[in-house]
């Protein structure tokens, strides 16, 4: 049997004194702080959040962003690509490698940078560089030469789909812009692809729709899922003529619209009221402002003129083109009640079809008229 001393039960009794003294006071505390939060202070576990976590492929050296670090050729291109993404001019990469041939590691990776990576392949036209050993990693001081400004770099915009590159490709058109350069994800098309588009997004902007644009196209890298696109555009008319003509258009079509508020079957009436003020001329103007400014246009000038109506009009509308006995036509795709139907404001004359102006499918493909199936919605009977 083992004696203590008689003080030796002081302390445990003071420590049980204590244990009970925390329960009795800061237990209370900390239960009311764990209701208040799952209560009255459930907001702020609520709100929306979120949390970013930098990541750098190309870690810098020493807090130095000019100075980076390289453990393996695939870092040592994410490296080069960090230079040429923040428009360096000068770096230096630290090699941390047991390879035995630096030089031709380094060149190899250079020279993918410059032709396979999209970036690199658009805007840079050469990388120098020299090598010294340091006792534990090999220094590479990199030179990168540029055939491309930072502003034409930082106007690059990113655009995934068909969707929205046709959309990038609208609002290009409809500034009158001289340029737009595409980074394009998944890209699977080719040259005519991309003029297609261009074609599709100047129909879709009817009342900027003054004179096709000349497209000169570049695409970088010559393959890959990830491409840079460089559209250039060259207008048939000056900037200031074209700003001119589509303020005088913008002027003509608010006033028919404020005429046409409230009429009823308005597809038909705003085609009419197109035709009280000009007439189809085959070898007239093929926009939208010849028929206002000449009193004529052909069959694409009235399609463009309807179709920028119709968006004034917030009434549904697509420019249509195809052939019709042998020929070149444009019409119009539009909303009625009746649901989707053909209109050719170029046929509501002399020669109008009987039963006109408005066809499903079948009706025109009987007239004569050919188009590209799913060009445009269907018009079927409902």
């Amino acid at each position: 049997m083992t004696l203590h001393p008689q003080g030796a039960a002081a302390p445990a009794r003071a420590h049980e004194a204590k244990k009970v003294n925390f329960l009795k006071t800061r237990l209370p505390a900390l239960l009311t702080a764990a209701a208040l939060l799952l209560t009255g202070c459930s907001a702020l576990l609520e709100r929306d959040y979120s949390s970013v976590t930098a990541h750098n492929a190309a870690p810098a050296t020493e807090g130095d962003p000019s100075i980076l670090r390289a453990d393996s050729y695939q870092e040592l291109v994410n490296a080069l690509i960090y230079f040429v993404s923040g428009g360096m001019e000068e770096g230096t990469i630290r090699l941390y490698t047991d390879t035995e041939n630096v030089e031709l590691f380094l060149s190899d990776a250079c020279l993918e940078v410059v032709q396979e990576d999209p970036l690199g392949a658009y805007c840079v036209e050469f990388i120098k560089y020299t090598v010294d050993p340091v006792v534990t990693y090999s220094e590479a001081r990199v030179n990168i030469t540029y055939r491309r400004t930072r502003e034409q770099v930082a106007s690059i915009v990113q655009a995934t789909g068909t969707a929205a590159i046709r959309s990038e490709l609208k609002s290009a058109l409809a500034s009158f812009a001289p340029e737009r350069t595409l980074r394009i994800s998944y890209f699977d098309g080719d040259e005519s692809f991309i003029r297609d588009l261009v074609e599709q997004a100047y129909y879709d902007a009817p009342a900027c729709a003054l004179g096709m644009p000349e497209v000169e196209l570049s695409i970088y890298p010559n393959s890959g899922r990830q491409r840079i696109v460089e559209i250039m555009l060259r207008y048939p008319l000056e900037l200031s003529e074209l700003e001119k003509r589509r303020e005088d258009l913008s002027q003509h079509l608010d006033t028919l619209a404020w005429d046409l508020a409230g009429r009823t079957r308005l597809p038909l009436a705003a085609a009419q009221a197109l035709l009280d003020l000009g007439e189809y001329d085959p070898q007239g103007g093929a926009t939208a402002w010849d028929l206002f400014g000449s009193g004529a246009a052909n069959s694409e000038g009235l399609a463009l003129a309807y179709a920028a109506l119709c968006q004034q009009l917030e009434l549904p509308c697509h420019v249509a083109q195809g052939m019709r006995e042998k020929e070149p036509r444009f019409w119009n795709v539009v909303q009625t009640q009746e649901g989707w139907r053909h209109l050719d404001l170029s046929a509501m004359g002399t020669d109008a079809p009987e039963g006109g102006p408005f066809f499903t499918d079948p009706e025109f493909r009987e007239l004569g008229y050919l188009w590209e199936e799913g060009s445009f919605p269907a018009c079927a009977e409902e």
